[in-house]
């Protein structure tokens, strides 16, 4: 992983300490077509019952854009892009 992923990492275990996340996993796989797999960066379960998609992104590809794309047009969920 990245930093970013580090800080971001380290920011979540922060929000978890303070109970307002339950949990959260890395590099969740979502299949697509053609054998495809895409991996979003984190998954975080907040206390309130939320649960939140994360890339943390230097810079966006046009692959990275089309394959985020393709994932929220097949799982009902919206990936969260956080800018390092």
């Amino acid at each position: 992983g990245s930093k970013a992923e580090r800080a971001y990492y380290h920011r979540l275990k922060a929000l978890q300490k303070a109970d307002e996340v339950i949990f959260f996993l890395r590099q969740v796989p979502f299949d697509l077509p053609g054998n495809v797999k895409y991996f979003v960066d984190f998954q975080v379960f907040y206390a309130d019952g939320t649960v939140a998609f994360v890339d943390v992104k230097g810079m966006s590809t046009p692959l990275f854009i089309m394959k985020k794309k393709q994932v929220e047009e097949l799982y009902p969920i919206n990936i969260e892009i956080v800018k390092c």
